[in-house]
């Protein structure tokens, strides 16, 4: 009972200092909503919810006189939500497949040895720097699109969208591939089992038992990859351009939210003008993206998730 009583007021510390660690990233959290929250504000009483959700023309440079800032149309989002849309898509459309692939493959085909190899290096593309990628999409990947394009007779951009959608796709199938490795092998051996004593091949208890079972976590873990997608900027800037297009068109020139956001803010900027104050907006519109997929992440885990006893 003594040694019991001696350990409580370490206990009590211990305990505050955790609750103060948990208190601190709600109020850091907080104040960064708040901060953008109220500057975005300010932006959205010169210029009206509408105009920024709803335009079609993003050229925040027109606003730098007073009487060009709402009635302009400068300020219209739909060109950079179609932008980060697509690019995103194509990143996925890349990640998804071969970071999936290559999970399946290291939890249920590879060797011990094969595996121990194969997933550092896999996951070293986690660590390379996003200006790297940027790098290797405006050397490498650009170029043989475009002579890839002019042998079929396609005029593709110098800096397009598709070029930086794939190289994007390659940096994330680190992520997906790791989560689903790692929710793949957690399936229970006993599942694997049963379905070979009821006949079924390797790649049907694969298809029919053990991805069903994992689908949860590689849904949440496919969700959080697209929100790293959607906030991706260096390799968009690199290899996408910095041209508010509407288009939908893989093979021509876009930018996207966060692209936008560094170009507001790069330099010497008064937080009273309406350009300045769109990166505000930009981000508050960013965070909700980025909040609704992880809410839908979870609910879907949540909703989809199988205890296996």
């Amino acid at each position: 009972m003594a040694s019991l009583v001696k350990k409580r007021p370490l206990e009590t510390v211990i305990y505050g200092l955790l609750w103060l660690a948990a208190a601190t990233s709600v109020l850091i959290t907080v104040a960064i909503v708040f901060s953008v929250l109220f500057e975005a504000l300010r932006f959205f009483k010169i210029v009206p919810l509408d105009d920024f959700l709803l335009g079609l023309k993003w050229s925040p440079q027109l606003a730098l006189r007073a009487d060009q800032a709402g009635s302009s149309g400068a300020f219209g989002a739909i060109p950079l939500f179609l932008g980060t849309l697509l690019i995103t898509l194509i990143a996925m459309s890349v990640a998804i497949p071969v970071g999936l692939f290559s999970a399946i493959y290291m939890s249920e085909y590879a060797t011990k040895k094969s595996r121990n190899l194969l997933k550092p290096i896999l996951e070293i593309l986690a660590g390379i720097p996003t200006v790297v990628y940027g790098y290797f999409a405006i050397i490498l990947v650009a170029p043989a699109l475009r002579a890839l394009g002019s042998s079929i007779g396609l005029d593709i951009a110098a800096e397009s969208a598709l070029a930086a959608g794939m190289v994007m796709g390659v940096m994330i199938i680190p992520f997906i591939s790791s989560l689903s490795d790692d929710v793949i092998s957690a399936i229970p051996r006993a599942l694997r089992d049963a379905s070979y004593a009821l006949g079924a091949t390797q790649s049907e208890t694969i298809k029919k038992v053990v991805l069903p079972a994992a689908f949860p976590g590689i849904m949440g873990g496919v969700l959080l990859a697209v929100s790293r997608a959607v906030g991706e900027t260096m390799i968009v800037v690199m290899a996408a351009g910095m041209s508010a297009n509407l288009t939908f068109n893989p093979i021509r020139s876009v930018t996207t939210v966060t692209v936008q956001i560094v170009a507001l803010l790069v330099g010497d900027q008064e937080f009273n003008s309406p350009k300045t104050l769109a990166a505000f907006a930009l981000g508050l519109t960013l965070f909700c993206v980025t909040l609704v997929l992880n809410i839908v992440a979870l609910i879907t885990v949540r909703r989809c998730r199988e205890k296996y006893e």
